[in-house]
């Protein structure tokens, strides 16, 4: 029996956003695993629930038990489904099935059933400070070879508009919902008009609109005829969904923020969504996530995994396996990597015209010089766009 020796926790930066790899040693001389536990904003809280809580429960364990590890530690605390530790967890989840294919010598899309598809198509962010810079943008993602591009103008809310605050208002980042809508499909009909229908179009609201005022901008962007429109509500307003359903055909995406099943069991069963945009690591690793692609399938909804910069290469890695042993996958956020990331973490997933492949190297194919990531140190500071305010002042989801 192979048992785990140690657990250790890796904190890097490479490209000064903070990720959290978790590494699992065995009794087996050299046989290691990887996974992916990042949750950048609490990267210290996710690291002492691995150092603290996990490794004691962990050590001697038999390493091929990973449902039997996964179901006993998620209900080792009592309370469950909060994101610190579901982060936890899965970066051990991951690096269990990352020994279980190299055991087996096989890539861990095979453990999972096998390929269904060579590459899994992947789409482009393109931002801009105006309808005809954004344009720009997917012109140029189109002739890198992406034929699904996401399209922001300023980012999440929009920016540079004129509001009038308060006296006294406190810091934060400003945003005014109305113009924002205006702004967005004023570009969506530029870009349509520009560069026609060849290439598909994905939005991201990120849950910054009234419910009723989501109900009306998927309702204005239908004639648009987008890929999707992603997280148009905010986990709290579900419900919603039922009447955006009713009052357009826009294919909605939901789920980046979700940590348990209740958050997307009335959505897919209830067939209010059409792409299911878990970020894995937030929802406990490989293990749930693969289940939650067998309950999608079902339900006619396919995986749109979430994948932007704080999602570990570990993460990018996991979530390239199961897009291409799914047969339900729908599209792969793709952020790319820059090389220090290819200098921290060798055999990173490639990507080429459009597709990310994963390569054939037993388990999750990927590694980490942990020399190399000690060179790029972490650091304790909130990024400001979850700051989100309205013009008067009040706090808004970001």
């Amino acid at each position: 029996m192979i048992t785990i020796r140690d657990v250790k926790t890796i904190l890097t930066a490479p490209e000064g956003i903070n990720l959290v790899v978790v590494k699992i040693e065995t009794s087996e001389p050299g046989l290691y695993g990887l996974g992916c536990a990042t949750f950048t904003q609490r990267y210290l809280t996710v690291a002492s629930a691995i150092d603290d809580y996990m490794k004691p429960f962990l050590i001697g364990k038999d390493v091929n038990r990973i449902e039997d590890i996964w179901q006993t530690a998620m209900v080792s605390g009592y309370w469950r489904n909060g994101p610190e530790f579901n982060n936890a967890l899965s970066g051990v989840d991951m690096a269990l099935w990352d020994i279980k294919g190299k055991l087996a010598n096989m890539p861990l899309y095979e453990l999972l059933g096998g390929k269904c598809r060579e590459g899994a198509a992947i789409y482009k962010h393109a931002d801009g400070g105006s309808k005809e810079e954004v344009e720009q943008n997917v012109r140029a993602s189109m002739e890198q070879g992406y034929r699904y591009v996401r399209c922001q103008m300023g980012l999440y809310g929009g920016k540079g508009q004129t509001m009038v605050k308060p006296d006294n208002a406190l810091d934060g980042v400003y945003y005014d919902p109305k113009a924002y809508m205006r702004g967005v499909a004023e570009m969506f009909e530029h870009i349509r008009g520009a560069v026609g229908w060849e290439v598909e179009l994905i939005h991201d609201v990120h849950e910054r609109l009234t419910p009723i005022d989501a109900v009306a901008f998927a309702k204005q962007l239908e004639p648009f005829r987008l890929f999707y429109l992603e997280d148009a509500l905010p986990p709290e307003q579900i419900e919603w969904f039922k009447m955006i359903r009713q009052h357009s055909a826009i294919p909605i995406a939901m789920g980046e923020l979700f940590n348990n099943p209740n958050e997307w069991m009335p959505l897919i069963s209830n067939r209010l969504i059409d792409f299911i945009r878990i970020h894995v690591s937030q929802i406990g690793g490989i293990t749930p996530a693969k289940k939650l692609v067998s309950l999608s399938e079902a339900f006619g909804v396919r995986t749109a995994w979430h994948g932007p910069g704080d999602v570990s290469p570990v993460g990018h890695a996991a979530n390239v396996h199961l897009d291409v042993s799914s047969i339900n996958f729908g599209i792969q956020e793709w952020n790319g990597f820059q090389d220090t990331i290819h200098e921290v973490f060798p055999g990173c997933p490639e990507s080429r015209d459009g597709y990310v492949y994963p390569n054939d190297k037993p388990g999750l194919g990927i590694d980490i010089d942990e020399k190399a990531a000690a060179k790029f140190p972490c650091s304790n500071v909130l990024p400001t766009w979850t700051m989100a305010r309205l013009p008067d002042g009040t706090s808004a989801r970001p």
